[in-house]
């Protein structure tokens, strides 16, 4: 049996626990420091307070260090480290091979996806230091997915959803080129969001004021079961800086799939935590932030991967501006035609339209029908496209509607005697509780209607766990029941949750922290020290201009240009690879 895990993010201790409560089997989040992304650290005590909710459900809590390290540094992450290894969390996620040779540190190491593993020798050799899992590269096809997994008998895990850096992780110095901040040390200014002109090398403006860099976002939520086929445990979700409606949003909705997985295949998958998630609302993926969405290069073949109009979220195309009336001073109100039959909008939403100076968001003040009341907006006009980036019913709906987290319990109960009830309890983790109770000194006076009243008292929920009465057996002479009321009965049915709550929650299996052996593995990717990115990502196929797949003329060299400053591109036709150079 192949256990499956949901990997969600949090930036904070709230975050993390909406996680837990939407279905994640895992959660990964920064402590104090040397986490890769400086605006989201944790105090241990918030990590702690995390990892005691979180293994009561077999969830998992890995801690990122994934920085680059500075000389004088190494004390303070070896104590770091220590001090997150006794607050309970369960695996790091390291950067640096260095912190696999603290031998009081006995929790498993997980390589980061900045380790930059494209290739299965690179994953062998961190394999071979000892890491009990590794996380890959986010632009690799299947089939190189597939090759990895067979080359090593450590846990796989793959981005499946969330933010894409356009270059290849791990090895991206443009931030500190620009601005002196590394995206090493969890400072990147996100240059490749940015807007550039393109510019040929006579200095001619090819293309003007444009995010050239900037990517979709990843979405593989139609092909998780094909990446457990190729031997993928883990399926990450990116986002430590989103807020919590985007977590819970789509941890719920790759939950959901996972589900679906495990019971198309019962006898082949799990997950890879306990519980079952109750009540909630209806996730959609396409309602919280997205630049839209790409499957990157996993079918290993180009497609149009950017988002080039805009690097910030554009939501759900929800149609076109039939008309755009003045009300007033400064005050418009449009028509559009809805995509889709039953678009509704609310008072509140947020919408994007693209016009010729860029993309323009506005706020819906008043929605009626297929009208929007909004402020003026300069150029809009019929034919116009219009995207929603903020639905506030759906906003309202995730608030309203919390997931809750339960585990499910198996009760058995006994009338022994005349006035003795033994409760036998199995938590779906494995704990078991069986407790006598005395139910006073009289028999009930209506045998069936004191037993359909310990029936539902002890079929309720009791904390986190929700159980399941089996059946009543009565083996007491002549069989009589006692006479019980509702308190009493659940009052019994919380001692039992108290016995549960006593014991160690139980855990599925994750691989252990692995010894050390011979690398059979590249020790570090291939570098080009002027480059500042490398990509699969190409300009050129995303203009048209690509003399390889195209057909188009070849052309001269090819600058990026912003605020005046200069970034040469370089076009590895063989590798069918970007790179972005200094000037």
């Amino acid at each position: 049996m192949t256990c499956l895990e949901l990997l969600a993010p949090a930036k904070d201790l709230t975050v993390g626990i909406a996680a837990i409560d939407c279905g994640a089997d895992a959660v990964y989040i920064a402590g104090p420091a040397f986490g890769n992304r400086k605006a989201a650290g944790n105090s241990l005590e918030d990590i702690r307070e995390l990892c005691s909710y979180a293994h009561r459900f077999g969830v998992r809590i890995f801690l990122t260090v994934n920085t680059l390290i500075y000389d004088g540094e190494w004390e303070e992450a070896h104590a770091l480290m220590l001090g997150a290894q006794e607050a309970g969390v369960d695996a790091f996620i390291i950067r640096e091979e260095r912190l696999l040779e603290f031998g009081d540190i006995t929790v498993p190491m997980h390589a980061s996806t900045q380790c930059a593993i494209r290739d299965a020798a690179r994953a062998r050799h961190f394999e071979s230091l000892g890491c009990s899992r590794i996380i890959l590269e986010r632009g690799l096809s299947l089939d190189t997915v597939r090759e990895i997994c067979k080359a090593v008998s450590c846990e796989v895990e793959f981005f499946v959803h969330g933010a894409l850096c356009v270059c290849y992780s791990g090895d991206c110095r443009l931030s500190e080129y620009l601005d002196g901040r590394s995206a090493d040390r969890g400072e990147c200014i996100q240059a490749c969001r940015s807007r550039y002109d393109l510019n040929d090398g006579s200095g001619r403006v090819l293309v003007k004021d444009k995010a050239l860099l900037s990517l979709r976002d990843f979405k593989l939520l139609d092909r998780l079961e094909e990446l457990a086929e190729a031997g993928v445990c883990s399926f990450k979700i990116e986002g430590r800086l989103k807020n919590a409606t985007y977590v819970k949003n789509v941890t719920r909705e790759y939950s959901l799939a996972l589900d679906r997985l495990v019971d198309k295949h019962p006898d082949r998958y799990c997950r890879a935590s306990f519980g079952r998630v109750c009540g909630g609302f209806t996730p959609d993926s396409c309602k919280t932030f997205n630049r839209g969405y790409t499957q990157w290069w996993l079918d290993g073949r180009r497609g149009s991967w950017s988002s080039m109009d805009t690097p910030k979220s554009m939501g759900e195309y929800i149609g076109e501006v039939v008309s755009a009336e003045r009300m007033g001073a400064g005050s418009l109100r449009l028509r559009i035609k809805p995509s889709a039959a039953g678009t509704e909008l609310h008072n509140g939403d947020g919408f994007a339209v693209s016009l010729k100076g860029g993309i323009y968001g506005f706020r819906g003040d008043k929605c009626e029908g297929d009208f929007i009341y909004c402020k003026e907006i300069p150029g809009i006009k019929p034919g116009v496209g219009i995207w929603r980036n903020s639905d506030s019913a759906f906003e309202k709906e995730v608030e309203a509607n919390p997931c809750r987290r339960e585990l499910p319990v198996r009760l058995s109960a006994t009338v022994q005697g005349a006035f003795t009830l033994l409760l036998r309890a199995v938590c779906e983790d494995g704990r078991t509780a069986v407790r006598e109770f005395s139910a006073g000194s009289e028999a009930a006076s209506n045998r069936e209607r004191s037993l359909d009243l310990i029936r539902a008292q002890l079929s309720k929920r009791s904390g986190i766990y929700s159980f399941e009465l089996d059946d009543i057996q009565v083996e007491s002479t002549e069989g009589a029941v006692p006479h019980l009321g509702a308190a009493a009965v659940n009052a019994m049915r919380r001692s039992i949750a108290e016995e549960l709550d006593s014991q160690p929650a139980g855990r599925r299996p994750l691989q252990e922290r692995g010894a050390k052996c011979s690398a059979t593995g590249s020790a570090s990717p291939e570098r080009h020290e002027r480059e500042l990115m490398r990509t699969k990502y190409c300009i050129k196929y995303e203009l048209g201009m690509c003399p390889v797949h195209q057909g188009a003329k070849p052309c001269g060299p090819l600058y990026l240009v912003n605020n005046g400053r200069r970034l040469a591109l370089g076009f590895d036709c063989r590798r069918c690879e970007m790179t972005v150079l200094p000037l």
